[in-house]
């Protein structure tokens, strides 16, 4: 699985990130990731997510806790869209993109999707090769590269903030999951 890319581990990618690094609306996410060394912190993240998906049938995946909420699988699948848009974004501006990049609206990136269809064996998946492809990606910047800065969303943001923030996204809907979702499952 995700053990296979290691490649990070040759490199002291231990980073501050600086608040000037990213727009103040990532904060949040940011806090929760920072200090760490982000491949440490998006295997970690793998192996929870891992557990979570191993300890879930595929009809406690279409829980939610309120009306209106999304379910589990929308949950999983919202972390992986925002992983490849942040991988998109991370790559734009190693590059040198000079255009800024949107936001994205979540909610409209949720509807007329098939994630509730999906299996948890196929979110699982996906989730796997996106992971794959954010290490690989982010192992092979360069330190100059990871200090690039471009926009996003009218937000100033360096390379190396975006990966903190999908490791951070992350987390903090794993912390949602585990504060409203999993006590509610089974009742």
């Amino acid at each position: 699985m995700i053990s296979v890319i290691l490649i990070f581990m040759n490199q002291e990618k231990i980073m501050k990130i600086e608040k000037n690094e990213y727009g103040e609306f990532y904060e949040r996410y940011i806090k929760l990731s920072n200090n760490v060394p982000l491949e440490d912190q998006l295997l970690s993240n793998a192996e929870e997510m891992k557990d979570l998906f191993l300890g879930l049938s595929d009809e406690y995946a279409m829980y939610r806790y309120q009306e209106g909420k999304w379910t589990l699988k929308q949950i999983f699948s919202h972390i992986i869209d925002t992983e490849r848009i942040f991988n998109y974004r991370a790559l734009c501006l190693a590059r040198g993109e000079p255009k800024p990049l949107p936001g994205y609206d979540q909610d409209l990136y949720m509807e007329d999707t098939n994630f509730n269809e999906q299996s948890l064996d196929q979110l699982q998946d996906q989730y796997d090769a996106t992971r794959q492809a954010t290490i690989a990606l982010f192992s092979n910047f360069t330190e100059e590269e990871l200090l690039k800065r471009g926009t996003i969303s009218d937000f100033s943001f360096t390379v190396r903030a975006t990966g903190y923030v999908i490791a951070g996204h992350e987390l903090h809907h794993l912390n949602i999951i585990n504060e409203k979702y999993l006590p509610g499952i089974g009742e």
